[in-house]
């Protein structure tokens, strides 16, 4: 490589020569900067960090690279160890029978240009570009998850010998010696985790080995190789001990926590243990703080993706002065988020709203929120007795379990309050047969309940990759599309690129049946008639369904049909 400290132009007289800023700017600037000069116009927005890049460029003699949506070709990892294109902050750019060509973004880092030489061999060719073309391409590459890849392959499963020889590393003595690559390896998978935007990291053990499970919109996706199952206890070991948990109890259940600044973004991470016939599963779930409290402050019903009648209709519920409002569905179908969406549009300094959840989640400004402690016997019934006595306008109860809690809940709709809560049913309908199973008095219950919202999350297809999907006759048939406006229909598909990881799709949104408690609805209910005849009644009295949400959102090219016949049953 040759030498690059040689006489060159000044940063500000090349910045000036391109138009972008005048020298007379530049003098004045450079007397005030208080670092070096192309840093200090960016922070003071005169110009951007490409405009630096580009002129360092020139000053050096190098060529500039316009990274845009480059990607660094898979073959150029056989050159470049993973962990030191990370480690160093580099893009391997190319690579011929000359040598390599890297992009850096300071020529003047004298450190980095010889650890690179010191790598690579004197040969290597130096591009210039911006730290966050850099940082983009690096994340673009997956560069986190090809590193994943390379410090896992110490721990996959192997022969015999080499299970032999892993088992006997994992002693005490052995173990303390390798305490730096397992914290290595658990650090790698969370952080892979966090830039692959999974929900939950599963630890899962077999006979055959250990598997590692990304949760990412919704789907188990592999993050690993099968592992050595002799390298199980190190694994547990370390989550145990980030979570502070008991590492010699491994019969019972546990439940702990950590938190991590990764990205400079404090992030909570909730550990759940569960013992099995091959050892202890771990499942940990990811709370990004910040991302959260970043959306919460843009956060409103529109956010979900509710369609707009049923929004206008849900709108219009939350800001009865009274009654009950249910949202119900599975675990992990986003009643949560529907929750905390519509508080951050009534909460209001004028009222006063009062939760009580398990675990609380997010802090929200303005909203007092109690946490469940089932070890100091505060449970939701507790609870919501105590709120009642701190003079609320609105509560909100996290999730109904048990006839004491629904029975004060249904009191509190009843006098003056009101009451946001979920339960776990499959629709709107079902909500009613839960009440009734928990015994109380129908009457009571639908003279407070104002509405149920059953919802599901459908996976969003990837804006980058999107396609139209061939769809045959016989497979609409087969998932009985009986509507023949829908035999014409354009569907859609992701096909899978880099951005979303070859799946297809990129986020969720949230899709649900708003049940209105009518006139005629809640004689219905009172008469005990057949939920089927409860359901008919609600589509007629204009209740969108599930299904027919569902499908609405794929003919509109946001979600495929083969998302719709996932999430969402037939219908009759």
């Amino acid at each position: 490589m040759e030498n690059i400290l040689f006489k060159r132009k000044r940063i500000g007289e090349i910045l000036a020569g391109t138009g972008l800023i005048s020298q007379a700017k530049v003098d004045e600037e450079a007397a005030l900067a208080d670092c070096r000069l192309g840093e200090w116009l960016v922070k003071k927005e005169l110009i951007n960090a490409e405009h630096v890049a580009a002129a360092l460029s020139e000053q050096f003699e190098l060529e500039y690279a316009k990274l845009g949506d480059f990607t660094i070709p898979g073959e150029l990892f056989e050159k470049c160890r993973v962990d030191d294109v990370y480690r160093l902050g580099i893009v391997p750019y190319s690579a011929d029978e000359a040598g390599l060509t890297i992009v850096i973004d300071d020529p003047l880092k004298l450190s980095l240009i010889e650890e690179i030489e010191k790598l690579y061999g004197a040969g290597v060719v130096l591009m210039v570009g911006s730290p966050a073309g850099i940082k983009a391409a690096l994340e673009r590459s997956e560069v986190a998850a090809r590193f994943l890849k390379n410090v896992s392959v110490d721990y996959e499963a192997g022969d015999g010998q080499n299970k032999a020889d892993a088992a006997e590393s994992i002693s005490m003595d052995a173990m303390a010696g390798q305490e730096s690559s397992i914290e290595k390896f658990i650090n790698t998978v969370l952080l892979v985790a966090m830039k692959k935007r999974a929900s939950d990291i599963h630890f899962e053990v077999y006979e055959s080995g250990v598997k590692i499970k990304y949760r990412i919109d919704g789907i188990l996706y592999s993050a690993t190789e099968t592992l050595d199952k002799s390298h199980h206890r190190a694994f547990i070991t370390r989550v145990k001990v980030m979570a502070k948990l008991d590492i010699a109890e491994n019969r019972v259940p546990q439940d702990g926590h950590f938190t991590l600044k990764i990205n400079n973004r404090d992030t909570d991470f909730r550990v759940s243990i569960l013992p099995t016939i091959f050892g202890e599963d771990i499942v940990v779930r990811i709370l990004d703080r910040s991302a959260f409290e970043s959306r919460m402050r843009s956060m409103s019903l529109e956010t979900l993706g509710f369609d707009a009648a049923t929004m206008k209709k849900f709108r219009k519920s939350i800001r009865e002065p009274y009654g009950m409002i249910l949202i119900t569905g599975p675990t992990g179908s986003g009643k949560t988020t529907t929750l905390y969406a519509a508080l951050a549009e009534i909460n209001s300094s004028e009222e006063k709203i009062i939760t009580i959840e398990d675990p609380v989640e997010y802090q929200i400004n303005g909203i007092v929120q109690v946490p469940v402690n089932e070890k100091k016997k505060v449970t939701f019934a507790v609870g919501l007795r105590s709120i009642l006595r701190h003079d609320p306008d609105k509560i909100v109860v996290g999730e109904i379990r048990d006839p004491d809690t629904a029975q004060i809940a249904v009191q509190s709709a009843l006098t003056g309050h009101l009451v946001f809560t979920t339960v776990h049913a499959n629709n709107a309908c079902d909500v009613i047969g839960r009440f009734n199973h928990m015994g109380l008095n129908v009457q009571s219950f639908v003279s407070a309940l104002n509405c149920v919202v059953a919802q599901r999350l459908l996976r969003n297809i990837c804006p980058q990759c999107r396609q139209k999907a061939a769809i045959s006759m016989d497979e609409l048939a087969a998932v009985e599309l009986k509507d023949k406006k829908l035999a014409g229909a354009v569907w859609y598909e992701g096909k899978g690129c880099d951005k979303c990881s070859g799946t297809g799709y990129m986020g969720r949104s949230a899709i649900a049946e708003y049940m209105g408690l009518t006139p005629r609805l809640r004689a219905i209910i009172t008469g005990m008639r057949p939920t089927t005849e409860l359901q008919q009644a609600a589509v007629e009295e204009g209740m969108v369904t599930l299904r027919m949400a569902a499908i609405e959102k794929a003919l509109r090219g946001e979600t495929s049909l083969k998302e719709v016949n996932r999430v969402t049953f037939t219908e009759d």
